[in-house]
């Protein structure tokens, strides 16, 4: 039998249709620095014609590991021979030199002594995959288990935030059995993140310039960079941004790299959390556990029921944007308050002075509250009139349409709502005249919207929403860990990580 050696901790899923694309994108990742691929041999129009790539890959980098899969497609895979043709695809694959071969659990359930045969010339990686959800998995590692192999693979797919829990539960109750265990799909992504310092024996990650195998695969450079998947450890502290739409948040890239700067076991996520899974987002929150996280769109607001203290100022804007857990008690905070003031100090006397408010959201509400303790005088509008007279009356602000502010002149205008963000940067709240001197966008993702723009083009002075951003992300740094915000480089990180989004390419999806 083979040695049973550790497999690095990040495999690079390589599924293409044919053998040219497959191995140059293993040559391309092997220079990058990878060591470790999967090739599926399903995605190819013949399976057979991967036997060959596997030896001359293997023959020209003998310091690489390949873990073969010819999946079936009854099993979301895209062989469709039998059981026993999908064997002697793996049988020729491991006399190329594959040193691992994914088997089915449906497959091996019919296999009997020729899986054992298998055993006996390469390591043997079970495998199961739902891509409905996450049902009880207990049960699945039962079935799992009952079944000899050298390790065990359970993929399910993440439909809620809880479901990340379930996956790595079963990795700390199994710590003793070599597993892989992950959730599919942009909800199960913290999983892809933390399951090898939860005891999973690697993670799958896609290739650099083309996408992966399964959804919620992110490249290597990201999981080894910016979430460090090889250096956080199993008592990391977990931190995140909870969203909907969440994929554009630079929160990630900005809060990994200022834990990195201060050397903290520490890693950050981007969760996503539909408008109606507050309450479900706390079973992960509790029993991760989260040490602190941000907050965005749309939760702003509907958190602070879940919260058990919340300080004075936030309670009376009506807005949490940030949330961190101290003495087994969550706690909520606004940090947007100085996001807005402090880059509109350094460019107006706020006393007395006009401003207009576009908004009636979290984000808004926080701006309103800022500027009114300020001392400038509030005006308010908005796409949903009756919301922003609630917000105008909380702090004492007047109403007007949109019709009505666009005839006026303000020295200051804060926009907060999300028009203009990517994807849609082709909207603005204003169709024609820019009715501020000086005008602040919180939108920062694209970094300069077509508000900015046209105001520009009218002579107005403006603020990029990046500048807000990082005022109020460097509080929440501080207040979740009790050091100074490294400022450069969470600029520098921001600046990079908008870069990344606005030219889609070097594996940030």
């Amino acid at each position: 039998m083979p040695q049973r050696t550790p497999f690095p901790r990040i495999c690079i899923a390589l599924g293409f249709p044919s053998v040219e694309e497959l191995l140059d994108h293993a040559k391309a990742e092997y220079q990058a620095g990878e060591r470790f691929f999967e090739f599926r041999l399903d995605y190819l129009p013949h399976p057979q014609l991967g036997i060959a790539a596997i030896r001359k890959f293997l023959q020209r980098h003998s310091d690489c590991t390949v873990l073969a899969t010819c999946r079936r497609h009854q099993n979301h895979g895209r062989f469709n021979g039998s059981v026993e043709e999908q064997l002697c695809v793996l049988e020729a694959a491991i006399a190329a030199g594959a040193q691992a071969i994914d088997v089915e659990v449906e497959s091996a359930e019919g296999c009997g002594p020729r899986l054992e045969a298998l055993r006996a010339r390469t390591y043997v990686l079970l495998s199961y995959h739902n891509y409905g959800g996450t049902p009880p998995l207990e049960s699945v590692m039962r079935r799992m288990t009952r079944i000899e192999a050298d390790g065990y693979k359970i993929v399910t797919t993440a439909k809620k935030p809880s479901d990340n829990c379930r996956v790595l539960d079963l990795a700390r109750a199994h710590a003793k059995v070599p597993t892989v265990l992950l959730a599919m799909g942009e909800a199960g992504f913290p999983t892809r993140v933390l399951s090898t310092s939860f005891g999973g024996l690697y993670t799958y990650a896609a290739p650099n310039t083309a996408e992966g195998t399964a959804s919620g695969q992110v490249s290597a450079r990201q999981l080894r960079h910016l979430y460090r998947v090889e250096k956080i450890s199993r008592d990391a502290r977990i931190y995140g941004v909870i969203a909907d739409p969440v994929r554009q948040s630079i929160s990630p890239a900005v809060h990994n790299r200022a834990f990195q700067a201060r050397r903290m076991d520490a890693v950050y996520l981007p969760l996503l959390v539909r408008p109606a899974q507050l309450k479900d987002f706390f079973l992960l929150a509790t029993r991760m556990p989260l040490s602190g996280f941000s907050v965005t769109i749309p939760h702003k607001q509907k958190i602070m029921r879940y919260l058990d203290q919340i300080e004075p100022l936030a309670r009376r804007i009506g807005a949490v944007n940030t949330v961190w857990r101290k003495a087994g008690k969550w706690r909520g905070a606004n940090t947007d308050i100085d996001g807005v003031r402090r880059p509109l100090e350094k460019r107006v006397r706020l006393a007395k002075c006009t401003a207009l408010i576009v908004g009636n959201g979290g984000a808004a509400r926080g701006a309103a509250h800022a500027l009114a303790a300020a001392g400038a005088k509030l005006t308010i509008t908005g796409r949903n009139i009756d919301r922003v007279r609630v917000l105008a009356r909380s702090c004492g602000a007047e109403l007007m349409t949109r019709q009505q502010a666009s005839a006026h002149m303000f020295d200051v205008l804060v926009h907060a709502t999300p028009l203009g963000m990517r994807p849609r940067v082709d909207q603005c709240f204003f169709e024609d005249r820019i009715p501020a001197k000086l005008v602040l966008d919180m939108v920062y993702n694209p970094l300069d919207t077509l508000l900015l723009r046209n105001a520009r083009s009218q002579g107005c002075e403006t603020v990029a929403g990046l500048e807000m951003f990082l005022e109020q992300a460097a509080g929440q740094f501080e207040i979740f860990t009790g050091e100074t915000a490294p400022r450069a480089v969470m600029e520098k990180a921001a600046r990079e990580a908008l870069e990344a989004y606005a030219n889609p390419k070097n594996g940030h999806r």
